[in-house]
């Protein structure tokens, strides 16, 4: 539930005592101000923001690939949709088996794994052999691939920072500086050179990210986690569904963002991307996509000075900027116009991104939180396939500006239902200093939406 498609962040068991885990522990290396003291968390940080320079060309790739050999906007919104429907319908298995197995391992078979279907795509569009069930498979396998990885992504942030908040602000900003540079770089070789050029390049992305892993120290796992395995398969899967629907907070947000999958993201992701090339062409739509980075970078950067209290109600509140990108290319504005919205609406997004992974990392249990994010990934994107898959039917029907108008307008009502459930807007930071609470004489459960982190094993 990052907003960028995603990208999303969560937690895992570390051994290591919750002080240390959740951010209490400031002197530690892991804190805000020595992140990058820590050998393995800068050879995360630079896993991830090379990672992300490659997804983020790849619109631009499927986008002026498709168009030049024929293909309209529906297929391009079918070739994305393949990607989200396998991930979002296997992320919870892939939570299961991160809670199970050694979750470095699966990540790097993941990133080669997509190493060799990047490859191969490049070599079908440099051969000129395009045919769109064989890109949508490619997707589909990307996405198989992409479930397996995304829970230990989310486990390896508090196993590395002691600061989760910080932590989360400063993968969001290397995130973003690699959008950055990511859709202009593809528009440069797609103008230059070739659609299969980008494909290229976002094969060697994922061996950079392989490698990162590979060379990366993680802390011993706890015991809890280890003994995991002895439990069935079907267990597990019951018990990260109660943990899940036991927090109101959690599945409330989850609930909404379907909306906003269906409505917003889904089809705002494709039908921008060949609105803006079929008007200005490859290169303007990678300036525009970079403005968006841009404006991410910058919320990631409040992300990692600002500390609300309230962490959802904050950022609820910075996501009405969003709705400032499908509007403008809806509305038909300038390169320039639709370039500051975009930054606007990824100030928005990244600041709610950081937000939320945070509060998922430090409010639920680490001994189920891998199963707990595949739920939430699960659920946040279950419905974007479905967008992007309308997005073309949609356009053809009512016109693409219109679809973005009307996706705009969606935008606005999304932050609103946020804000609107009290469990929500009114779920207090697990980090919060320990003198702003006042200590009951005898110990009692607390609600499930206000549950303080259980204590880790190890």
């Amino acid at each position: 539930m990052t907003g960028t498609p995603p990208s999303e962040e969560t937690t895992g068991t570390t051994g290591t005592s919750e002080t240390a885990v959740r951010g209490y522990g400031k002197t530690s290396p892991g804190g805000r101000k020595g992140l990058f003291r820590s050998r393995d968390f800068a050879l995360f940080f630079v896993g991830r923001a090379v990672a992300r320079l490659g997804d983020t060309m790849l619109p631009v790739a499927l986008a002026a690939g498709l168009l030049q050999h024929g293909y309209g906007a529906g297929a391009v919104g079918l070739a994305m949709a393949a990607t989200a429907a396998a991930f979002a319908g296997l992320v919870v298995f892939g939570g299961v088996f991160a809670d199970r197995f050694d979750t470095r391992s699966l990540m790097i078979g993941a990133d080669l794994v997509r190493l060799g279907t990047q490859a191969l795509a490049a070599g079908l569009f440099f051969a000129g052999h395009v045919v769109l069930w064989e890109i949508c498979l490619i997707g589909f396998v990307n996405g198989v691939a992409a479930a397996v990885f995304q829970p230990g992504v989310a486990s390896t942030v508090p196993r590395l920072a002691a600061d989760v908040q910080g932590a989360n602000g400063a993968i969001r900003v290397a995130e973003s500086a690699a959008q950055l540079a990511g859709p202009a770089l593809a528009g440069l070789l797609v103008g230059f050179a070739s659609p299969g050029a980008v494909f290229a390049v976002h094969a060697a992305t994922y061996a950079v990210s392989a490698l990162c892993l590979l060379l990366l120290r993680l802390p011993p796992l706890a015991a809890a986690r280890s003994q995991t395995a002895t439990a069935t398969f079907r267990t597990d899967l019951v018990e990260g569904w109660r943990e899940f629907r036991a927090r109101t907070w959690l599945w409330g947000v989850i609930a909404i963002w379907c909306l906003y999958m269906v409505a917003v993201w889904g089809p705002t992701v494709p039908l921008v991307a060949t609105e803006v090339v079929q008007q200005h062409g490859p290169r303007a739509y990678g300036l525009v996509n970079s403005a968006l980075g841009a404006g991410t970078v910058v919320g990631g950067l409040l992300a990692l000075r600002l500390r609300p209290r309230r962490m959802l109600r904050a950022g609820a509140v910075a996501l009405f900027g969003f709705a400032a990108f499908p509007w403008a290319v809806g509305a038909g504005l300038g390169i320039p116009a639709m370039a500051a919205c975009a930054a606007v609406a990824g100030a928005g997004m990244s600041f709610w991104g950081v937000m939320w992974a945070t509060s998922v990392q430090t409010q639920v249990p680490s001994d189920v939180l891998n199963r707990i994010h595949a739920y939430d990934v699960a659920g946040s994107l279950a419905m974007m396939p479905v967008g992007q898959a309308l997005a073309g039917p949609a356009a053809s029907l009512l016109g693409a500006s219109h679809v973005l108008l009307v996706s705009a307008a969606v935008s606005l009502v999304v932050p609103v239902a946020l804000l609107a459930v009290p469990a929500i807007r009114g779920l207090l930071r697990a980090d919060a200093p320990t003198t702003r609470l006042t200590p009951a004489p005898v110990p009692a459960p607390a609600p499930a939406d206000r549950a303080p982190v259980r204590p880790e094993c190890g």
